[in-house]
């Protein structure tokens, strides 16, 4: 997923850490340290934190800046287990403070005691992954967003990205962070109910369920573990691992239905082939379906087969494959048809499979696959592909973005996958996934095209496209939010006939006024769709809402700014990227900042209501 410049760096500044250990050796934190940080750390007169300052730092703070901070960019090939002995060895502080008394929810503000109307439960209201709030849902329709006003902003501690999105229902929201804390907010008000600490980031949002009477809060961390909490007091009712590689990542949202929920599993293995000695590659993505009332595993679908030893580099080590066809998206549930879609992302080595770069049907109770429809055969990538140290290489086209079954209100169907390539497809459900429609809604590329997900109101479907283009003079910087972009390049949204795949309009980007690092107007998020707009965050920081009936531009707020966060935590806006904008009850969330592929780092979460709501 990484750009090909920014590999290309990363192998200049560090290599993939050698094999797993089956028991740390004691010296091992001071050699991964002189590996990795010593280069830099042990320097005078830079800019670079000296090694006595990190040692001030609590382990848990180094490793999540080495997992999604400031140094992400630079640690992303090295393996957690690596990571952790690191901060281990360097962290001596103690851990963050806790949040001030005056950031808790008070006696009288009751956790899941608002209106049961309205409710963004999972990736959206509904598991067909549409992102579609009907006028009961949303509370509000294209006429109000001009009364839209701040209601109050939450700062995640620690962090410089936030890329998860909250789920909300009965009044309660529900959001992960790249520190690994899951925090249950009053959505009115944004004071905090309770907090829960997870092993590793958390990007999905949650997903609520009921289970006899309770209700539970279902979420993975992005190193392989899936969680559920009760919902009211945040206490760990079970944990289980679905994933054992090590360099898994659970980035898709959990999808439940009948009792079971369903686990996609993707990972970052292709960006450890950045170092020509390792031994790439053995990841094999997957579908995990395991029992909401205890975790247990009821079924797990493999993606390729088992890998087997092709060969040995030009570096002497031994080459595996089949591997990759990871699934990086939120499943999508057909419950008349008992069937569970997924997207697929790219091989990682040769040979070549069947079911990468494509929508796969998967039997709900078995996991057995029922049909696929592969629309991109052929693409084997990995980093030494970007290095030029590979050859035979595909493009990089994953499906990243949820499959979207839509439904007209005459009961038509239609799968719609949106893909890195600027390809979007219609399928039909009902025979097999045969092709129905494509059409082009951007350039497409390794980190562009439909991103991260696509909106459908049953007539329309909605795609914004990334396409970001960094200038000549970009040397892709391991530091983030410091890419310099084309300020007019890249973006756009589309709307497209969901029958025929026809384009009813087209909304171009805006280009960033004024031009600065970090700054795109590409816009790979999530769309989100209510009554009469559509909308959509991009690069620049700006979340803007246009009409659904010829993409005139009806609303923008630009998220890039400080903010006084009601839980004291200095917090900033960033780019828009990831995670889309929630509307539910009458209020709209969004989090802000997001420099993974070079756009403005942030830390905030932000709510907006009606002016005349009152909290």
């Amino acid at each position: 997923m990484l750009p090909r410049r920014l590999l290309v760096l990363l192998f200049a500044c560090t290599v993939a850490a050698t094999s797993v250990r089956a028991q740390t050796p004691p010296d091992a934190g001071a050699q991964l340290y002189a590996k990795y940080c010593a280069a830099c750390h042990d320097q005078t007169g830079t800019r670079t934190p000296p090694r006595e300052a990190l040692t001030r730092l609590s382990p848990r703070r180094i490793l999540r800046t080495l997992d999604f901070g400031l140094m992400m960019s630079v640690a992303y090939p090295i393996r957690r287990e690596d990571r952790e002995v690191i901060a281990g060895f360097l962290g001596k502080g103690g851990d963050d403070p806790a949040p001030p008394a005056s950031a808790m929810c008070s006696a009288d503000r009751k956790i899941l005691s608002g209106s049961a109307r309205g409710s963004w439960k999972s990736w959206g209201p509904a598991p067909t992954n549409t992102r579609s709030q009907d006028s009961g849902g949303a509370g509000l329709t294209s006429a109000q967003l001009g009364r839209l006003r701040l209601k109050w902003s939450y700062g995640f501690p620690g962090d410089v990205i936030a890329f998860a999105a909250p789920t909300v229902v009965r009044g309660t929201l529900f959001v992960g962070s790249a520190g690994g804390t899951i925090q249950a907010l009053d959505a009115r008000t944004g004071c905090i109910h309770w907090l829960y600490e997870a092993t590793g980031p958390v990007r999905t949002p949650p997903t609520i369920v009921d289970d006899a009477s309770r209700q539970l809060l279902l979420f993975a961390d992005q190193i392989g573990n899936v969680y559920a909490l009760d919902a009211r007091s945040g206490q760990e009712l079970w944990k289980t691992r679905v994933e054992n590689h090590e360099a898994t990542r659970l980035t898709g949202t959990i999808t439940v239905h009948d009792g079971l929920a369903f686990i996609p599993a993707a990972s970052w293995e292709e960006s450890r082939a950045v170092d020509p000695a390792y031994p790439c590659c053995t990841f094999r993505g997957s579908v995990t379906a395991v029992r909401v009332r205890d975790g247990t595993v009821a079924w797990k679908t493999w993606l390729v087969d088992p890998p087997r030893k092709t060969g040995i580099s030009r570096a002497g080590t031994d080459q595996f494959g089949p591997s990759g066809v990871g699934t990086w998206s939120a499943p999508t549930v057909d419950a008349r048809r008992g069937l569970l879609y997924i997207g697929t992302g790219n091989d990682y080595t040769h040979p070549a499979t069947s079911l990468s770069d494509a929508v796969v049907a998967l039997d709900m109770q078995s996991g057995r696959i029922t049909w696929s429809q592969q629309l991109m055969a052929k693409d084997v990538f990995n980093a030494q592909c970007a290095r030029g140290g590979a050859t035979d290489c595909g493009p990089d086209h994953d499906f990243a973005a949820p499959v979207m079954l839509v439904r007209s209100r005459n009961g038509r169907e239609v799968l719609v996958a949106g893909q890195k390539s600027g390809m979007v497809y219609g399928l039909d459900p009902a025979n097999g996934g045969k092709v129905l429609w494509q059409t082009r809604v951007g350039l497409g590329s390794s980190s562009g095209g439909v991103q991260w997900g696509m909106a459908s109101d049953g007539a329309k479907v909605y795609a914004a496209t990334a396409d970001a283009v960094r200038t000549a003079g970009d040397q892709g910087s391991l530091q983030i939010g410091n890419a310099t972009f084309d300020p007019v390049k890249g973006g756009g949204l589309t709307a497209l006939d969901a029958w025929t795949g026809q384009k009813v309009w087209f909304a171009p980007s805006t280009p960033c006024a004024p031009p600065r690092e970090g700054c795109s107007p590409a816009q790979p998020g999530s769309v989100t769709v209510i009554p009469g707009a559509v909308l959509s965050g991009s690069m620049d920081g700006h979340l803007r809402a246009f009409s659904t009936v010829d993409g005139v531009l009806l609303w923008d707020y630009d998220t890039q700014q400080s903010f006084k966060a009601v839980n004291g935590v200095k917090a900033q806006g960033g780019s828009l990227d990831g995670a889309g904008a929630v509307v539910t009850g009458g209020m709209l969330f969004i989090s802000s900042g997001y420099p993974r592929l070079g756009g403005a780092p942030g830390n905030v979460l932000l709510a907006f209501g009606l002016e005349s709501s009152r909290p």
